[in-house]
């Protein structure tokens, strides 16, 4: 079993499927995923964009659904008896089937861990309980659950084998009918419509102001495989900026912008990886907000400034992001070339962090060594 509940965690392992059934092509596996898990093979029973939720108040409206597929998964466990649970992400849903699947004797293996370093550290020791093994894609994640006792292993970052780009900034931008010459601003509003419909009003906003303010100026917008073009296109045409939507090649996209104005997520650290310097941009319910101020215990919310060690990007959040303060934060990047050069100076040191190329690989050997070991027990 497999579950992936939102667009990132789809991604991801959809390359551990991949690198499992390199191992032993007989593998069979079945969950909870989207396109790209189905694509490796995994049989859906249900499709993790339904799932994927932005804070507390988005849970309330899907909480019939998600609650479906939990008692779904586990009935299954009973009737197909899965040698292994694999769990990607996505904590609250997944630890509470870890929960049953461990009490009913099955083995779990964990892979991108709880963020319990940004709020309830103290979950450490209840995870313990029901996850076998965990695979950290983060350094600093490993120290602290070693420090519980918890049998963990840093795999490096699976986007180190992915962010990856086919043309130059120039062959990009004639790719994508981009003029040379004129700033060109990326705009990432997110990958689930809930974030999309809050953030992209602003963004575009901000694109208006932009455009009064640099005598050339062009914007492009890579539209997440998790979204539908429709969708998207219907928010801009609302907008009297002229953007430029890009299916597929995401980070070439992002390569060829000057600078993006990004919503927080894993958008944020694929675009640190190009080089490209952002503005991150985070927006959720007042509710959620008010409850994540008393729990979040981390300076910074943006994971390029986290792996860092420092805001080497600004991080604009709720009331702050404003169009008005977006473009503010853009501008005097653009036009302060010696911030800019410290930002790319900055974001080139994150890759070194990260470990090395080959996460889903050495993931995928942890993940078929505990089904080896239960075939051997």
């Amino acid at each position: 079993m497999i579950v992936a509940g939102e667009a990132s965690g789809d991604m991801h392992g959809a390359n551990l499927v991949k690198a499992m059934s390199r191992i032993d092509p007989a593998l069979r596996f079945y969950g909870i995923g989207g396109k790209r898990l189905k694509e490796a093979g995994v049989e859906l029973m249900a499709d993790s964009a339904k799932m994927a939720v932005v804070g507390l108040t988005e849970v309330f409206f899907k909480l019939r659904f998600i609650l479906k597929v939990m008692g779904q998964l586990k009935k299954s466990l009973r009737e197909i008896k899965p040698d292994l649970v694999i769990l990607i992400d996505y904590p609250d849903f997944n630890l509470a089937l870890a929960k049953t699947a461990k009490k009913r004797g099955f083995r779990v293996f964990y892979y991108i861990s709880p963020q319990v370093w940004a709020w309830r550290k103290g979950r450490i020791g209840k995870i313990r309980r029901v996850v076998d093994k965990m695979a950290v894609i983060l350094p600093f994640e490993a120290r602290l659950y070693e420090e519980s006792g918890f049998d963990v292993t840093f795999v490096g970052h699976p986007l180190l084998d992915l962010v990856k780009t086919k043309y130059s900034r120039e062959e990009a931008r004639r790719k994508f009918g981009l003029q040379e010459g004129k700033t060109t601003v990326g705009i990432l509003p997110g990958s689930r419509p809930s974030e999309v419909v809050k953030l992209l009003p602003e963004m575009l906003k901000t694109a208006g102001i932009l455009q009064e303010k640099l005598a050339s100026v062009q914007f492009i917008l890579p539209v997440a495989d998790t979204l539908a073009m429709d969708f998207v296109s219907r928010i801009t045409r609302q907008y009297p900026v002229e953007v430029r939507l890009i299916c597929q090649d995401t980070y070439e996209a992002i390569s060829s912008a000057d600078i993006v104005m990004v919503a927080s997520g894993t958008a944020t650290l694929e675009t640190a990886l190009l080089r490209t310097p952002m503005v991150i941009v985070y927006k959720v319910s007042a509710l959620t907000y008010y409850m994540g101020n008393i729990f979040v215990k981390v300076d910074n919310i943006g994971l390029v400034n986290i792996i860092s060690g420092k805001t080497i990007v600004p991080e604009l959040i709720q009331e702050e992001a404003s169009p008005e303060r977006i473009a503010a934060e853009i501008m005097d990047i653009l036009t302060d070339r010696a911030r800019m050069n410290n930002i790319k100076e900055e974001l080139s040191k994150i890759r070194e962090k990260l470990g090395n190329p080959g996460a889903a690989e050495r993931a995928a050997r942890l993940a078929y060594g505990m089904i080896e070991g239960k075939a051997g027990g």
